[in-house]
């Protein structure tokens, strides 16, 4: 384990009051003792710093006036003394060996490694996985890789993923001080994407730690299908494919877009997939109207994003092809991605 390295955990937090001690009890009984923590909030009023006083010394608060996971995770990142930078959803519950078990897997891992994605089970039914990398389709959705199947060791195999999800990933800190932090104009949903496929294109690679592994309670604070979350999803898409895609695939995303549509349509007839489940709770005009002002606060907001875009080619040291390759490598198909929750 060589030096020991510090491992900061940045916990963002709004009104989680009812998670927190599940999240905290498990932090404390870490194995491995070498962390700090990071508390972000963002304006609770549910007890929830009352709650964190007195705990213990190893609990830095931070007080964000803005209610973003970007902006929350930003301000706690800017703090972190540590080696590595873990970022945890508050809704999570972590596995005793978690940190003992992503450290060694991080002090043996080859230099161009600069993230970790972890075995992420469902809190509720723990043989279900969450997530255990994110996979992406050719218009800027992703997906967790395994999402919603039962865990029976199809995936206890260390090895290379696209990039961590956000509810529980692990960056190098030299790596974010070179590429930057999360992008603040996402606010929720596509952030943690944005950061990984960055890390790619500056020439970082991404392990998955089969054996650290933690317990999420899956979207218990957005909301599972709620309109703000389909608006968020369709219209950061847009600035994702925008902003880092090679414009070969940008030109023909719209054509993947068309075809996910479809795909979602008739999941909604044969009652399938989360946006059967969104108009299960409001309509299929109404979905219609999200997806359009989607569209429209993208499109508003592109010369923003074209300006990010040439920013990131600073440092960027792919080609097209090896771009290209990712969504052959770590793609997820249109029907998984559609039809399935």
């Amino acid at each position: 384990m060589g030096s020991y390295p510090v491992i900061s955990l940045i916990i963002l937090n709004r009104n989680g009051r009812k998670f927190l001690e599940a999240l905290i009890s498990s932090i404390f009984k870490q194995t491995y003792t070498r962390y700090e923590v990071i508390f972000v909030d963002t304006g609770s009023t549910d007890g929830s710093l009352q709650y964190l006083n007195g705990r213990s010394d190893r609990i830095t608060t931070v007080i964000c006036a803005e209610n973003s996971f970007s902006a929350g995770n930003n301000a706690g990142i800017r703090l972190a003394k540590g080696k590595y930078v873990l970022v945890l959803n508050n809704d999570v519950e972590l596995d005793e060996n978690f940190l003992s078990r992503l450290v060694e897997a991080a002090e043996r891992s080859l230099p161009a490694v600069g993230m970790w994605a972890t075995k992420i089970l469902n809190f509720y039914r723990r043989d279900v996985i969450d997530s255990t990398g994110l996979l992406i389709y050719p218009d800027g959705i992703c997906r967790g890789r395994g999402r919603m199947q039962r865990d029976s060791g199809q995936f206890d195999k260390s090895l290379e993923v696209f990039f961590p999800s956000g509810c529980a990933g692990m960056y190098r800190k030299d790596m974010l001080d070179t590429i930057g932090l999360f992008d603040e104009d996402y606010q929720f949903f596509l952030e943690d994407s944005d950061l990984g496929f960055r890390a790619r294109l500056g020439g970082w690679t991404c392990l998955y730690v089969p054996d650290a592994k933690l317990y999420h309670r899956y979207s218990a604070t957005v909301g599972k299908y709620s309109a703000r979350k389909a608006f968020l999803v369709e219209r950061n898409r847009v600035w994702f494919a925008a902003k880092l895609f090679p414009l070969p695939l940008l030109l023909r995303s719209p054509l993947y877009t068309l075809q996910r549509y479809c795909y979602q349509l008739y999941g909604v007839f044969a009652r399938k997939g989360s946006a059967a489940k969104l108009a299960g709770e409001s309509s299929g005009v109404r979905l219609v109207m999200i997806v359009c002002s989607a569209w429209i606060s993208a499109i508003v907001s592109l010369p923003r994003i074209v300006a990010k875009r040439k920013a990131v080619r600073k440092y960027t040291v792919v080609g097209s092809k090896e771009i290209v390759s990712w969504f052959r490598r770590f793609g997820i198909p249109v029907k998984e991605l559609s039809l399935t929750e």
